[in-house]
C-alpha cells in the first residue's frame, strides 16, 4: 500500500509539473503599458534676467523648463524685435535654453524674442506655443500692439508665407534699402500682430522674401504696401493690406536635347480641338488647327467647312493669330450636327514653302444642348461702380470671364463641372487683373474668391445667389 501510494502521489505531482510547463510556454510576453501619451508643453520655471525686465544691462538670458527640451529651427521660429543686425546665438542643453545677444541694445527700447512654436519638450515635441520672452533697456515695458491682414489681391485668398515688415523714422525707399525695424509672422488667415511697440507713426509692408534680405529688392516678389503712415498710439482698427507681384517670373525655357539627323521632322503638322477619332465639338467654342512651324502662305479660301453633306457654310469666320500658328474657325453650331472641315493641300505652307503632306478632312460634332448644364448667378449687395467681373475658375486656371452688368447673369451652355468662383473687382474696366506697382503708389486690383464650390450638373438648371 505505501508503494502505491507513493506512486500514485509523485504522478499527481508529475502532472502538476508538465501543466505548469506548458502552461508558461503559452503565456505571451509583452512590454507593460506605458500609460496615456504626453500632451502637456513643457513649463517656464524661472527666467534670468526675469520676465519683463526693466533697465536690461547684459547680453545672456536664461530660460529654465520642468522637462528636457528641444529648440527646432531657431532661423525658421525665433524671431527678435527690433529687428537685430546680428542674430542672438541660441542654444539649449537638458531643461535650460541660453540665449546670447551679439548686438548692441539700444537704449529705453522694448525687445522682444518670439519662439513661435519653437520650444517642444524632449519626449512627445508638444510646443510651448507662441513663447516671447519681452525685456526693455530703459524703464517701462511698451505695450502697444498692431494687428492686421494681408491677402492676395489676384485670388483673395490667404497666404502664411509672407512676412509683415514695418519700419520706423522710414521714407518710401526705406523698404528697399534697409530692414525692417519689426517683423511678424503671418498665420493660416493671414493675420500678424506686432506687440510691444513704442507709440510713433510707421511704414507697414508685407513681403514673401525670396532672398532673405528682407528688403523689396525684386518686382518678382510678392509685396503689399500702404499708401498712408500707420499711427501706433492706442487700440485701433485691424490694417488690410493686398498683395502681388509687380511682374510674373517667366518660365526658364527647356533645353532641348538635340535629335539624331535621322529623326528630324521637316513636315508640316498641325493638331487640331477635335478628332474625328472621337469627334466633339463645343456649341460655344471655337476650333482652332494648330500648327508645329510659322506660316508664310495662309489661304482662308483653301479652308472650307461644310456640313455633311459638302454644302459649303458661308457663315463661319476664319484667321490667323499673332504668332502665325494657329487658325481659329468661327461659327455658330447648331447642337447635334455634322460638320466637315476641308484643308487643301495647298492652303498653307511654312517658311520653307514645306506644304501639307496631302488634302485632308477632319470630321466633327457638334455637342446636344442637353449635355451642358444652364446657369443663372443672383448678385446680392455687387456694387457695380466697382466694375466685378464674375471668374470661373478651374485647376488654378481661368476658364470663363464675364463683365457683371446688373443683378442677375445667366448661361445656357456650362460645361460641367466643378468651378471656383471668384469676384475681380476691374478698375481700370479692362477684364483682366492688374497688379499693383510700388513707385507709382499704385494699388493692385482686387479680387475675391468665394468659399463655397459651384458644380454644373448636364441637362440641369444651375442656381446660385452671391452675396458680398
Amino acid at each position: 500500500m505505501r508503494i502505491k501510494n507513493l506512486l500514485f502521489i509523485t504522478a499527481i505531482g508529475l502532472f502538476i509539473y508538465i501543466v505548469s510547463i506548458t502552461a508558461i510556454g503559452c503565456a505571451q510576453i509583452g512590454a507593460p503599458t506605458g500609460g496615456p501619451r504626453d500632451s502637456i508643453a513643457p513649463i517656464l520655471v524661472s527666467a534670468a534676467p526675469k520676465l519683463m525686465a526693466t533697465n536690461f544691462t547684459g547680453n545672456k538670458i536664461t530660460l529654465t523648463f520642468d522637462e528636457y527640451i528641444n529648440v527646432l529651427d531657431v532661423q525658421k521660429n525665433v524671431l527678435v524685435s527690433p529687428f537685430p543686425k546680428k542674430s542672438p546665438i541660441i542654444d539649449y542643453k537638458l531643461r535650460t535654453v541660453n540665449i546670447k545677444l551679439l548686438d548692441t541694445l539700444l537704449p529705453n527700447t522694448t525687445y522682444a524674442i518670439n519662439f513661435g512654436n519653437g520650444i517642444v519638450d524632449n519626449n512627445e515635441g508638444n510646443p510651448f506655443k507662441e513663447f516671447t520672452y519681452v525685456f526693455s533697456t530703459g524703464k517701462t515695458i511698451d505695450s502697444l500692439q498692431l494687428s492686421g491682414t494681408v491677402l492676395l489681391a489676384e485670388t483673395g485668398r490667404a497666404d502664411s508665407t509672407l512676412l509683415a515688415l514695418l519700419y520706423n523714422n522710414a521714407n518710401d525707399s526705406s523698404v528697399e534699402k534697409r530692414k525692417p525695424n519689426y517683423i511678424a509672422k503671418l498665420n493660416a488667415r493671414g493675420h500678424f500682430t506686432f506687440t510691444n511697440l513704442p507709440e510713433g507713426d510707421y511704414r507697414l509692408y508685407a513681403l514673401k522674401d525670396g532672398n532673405g534680405s528682407k528688403t523689396y529688392d525684386s518686382k518678382l516678389e510678392t509685396f503689399a504696401f500702404l499708401n498712408e503712415d500707420v499711427v501706433v498710439a492706442g487700440p485701433r482698427d485691424s490694417v488690410l493690406l493686398y498683395a502681388y507681384e509687380e511682374e510674373k517670373e517667366k518660365k526658364k525655357p527647356t533645353v532641348a536635347v538635340p535629335a539624331p539627323k535621322t529623326a528630324v521632322d521637316k513636315k508640316l503638322r498641325y493638331v487640331s480641338s477635335v478628332s474625328s477619332s472621337a469627334p466633339q465639338g463645343l456649341l460655344n467654342d471655337s476650333l482652332q488647327i494648330r500648327f508645329n512651324n510659322k506660316l508664310k502662305i495662309f489661304d482662308t479660301t483653301k479652308i472650307i467647312l461644310t456640313d455633311s453633306n459638302y454644302n459649303k457654310i458661308n457663315t463661319s469666320s476664319i484667321s490667323l493669330d499673332s504668332t502665325r500658328k494657329i487658325v481659329t474657325i468661327i461659327n455658330k453650331w447648331p447642337e447635334d450636327t455634322y460638320y466637315r472641315l476641308i484643308i487643301t493641300k495647298d492652303a498653307v505652307s511654312d517658311s520653307a514653302n514645306v506644304l501639307i503632306s496631302k488634302t485632308d478632312t477632319i470630321h466633327f460634332k457638334s455637342k446636344k444642348v442637353a449635355e451642358y448644364g444652364t446657369l443663372k448667378l443672383r448678385f446680392i449687395k455687387i456694387d457695380l461702380t466697382k466694375h466685378p467681373v464674375i471668374q470661373f475658375i478651374k485647376n488654378s486656371e481661368i476658364i470663363k470671364s464675364v463683365k457683371v452688368t446688373g443683378p442677375e447673369w445667366n448661361d445656357k451652355l456650362m460645361e460641367p463641372s466643378e468651378y471656383e468662383l471668384r469676384i475681380l473687382y476691374d478698375a481700370n474696366n479692362n477684364g483682366i487683373w492688374d497688379p499693383g506697382n510700388y513707385s507709382k503708389k499704385l494699388q493692385p486690383e482686387k479680387a475675391l474668391t468665394l468659399d463655397k464650390k459651384l458644380t454644373i450638373k448636364a441637362n440641369f438648371d444651375n442656381e446660385r445667389e452671391v452675396e458680398l
